[in-house]
């Protein structure tokens, strides 16, 4: 069975969020912080995941992305803070 992850990624000062969904995490936020997902990512300087979670079903994975990007600010925010209170960033020491 593959994992597939759901998750946020800002950037330093915390202005920007972007919402992806993923079945290698470790992967993908190195390709974000190293600027190799050409676009939003690095347009943005996306280099701090705040928040994830996952589950075992890409289909459910994919709906709870769309759940979230469809959200508002705020209330990505409290999914946030309900994980990371202090916005550290959750790949720190993985690469």
């Amino acid at each position: 069975m593959k994992d597939y992850y759901v998750y946020i990624m800002t950037n330093s000062r915390n202005t920007v969020l972007y919402t992806g969904v993923t079945n290698n995490l470790e992967k993908r936020v190195y390709e974000h912080k190293n600027k190799f997902i050409k676009g939003f990512s690095s347009k943005y300087n996306l280099n701090k995941l705040v928040f994830y979670e996952s589950g075992n079903d890409a289909i459910e994975a994919i709906a709870r992305e769309k759940q979230i990007k469809g959200g508002s600010r705020i209330k990505k925010i409290k999914l946030i803070e309900g994980m990371n209170f202090e916005w550290k960033d959750l790949s720190d020491g993985w690469l």
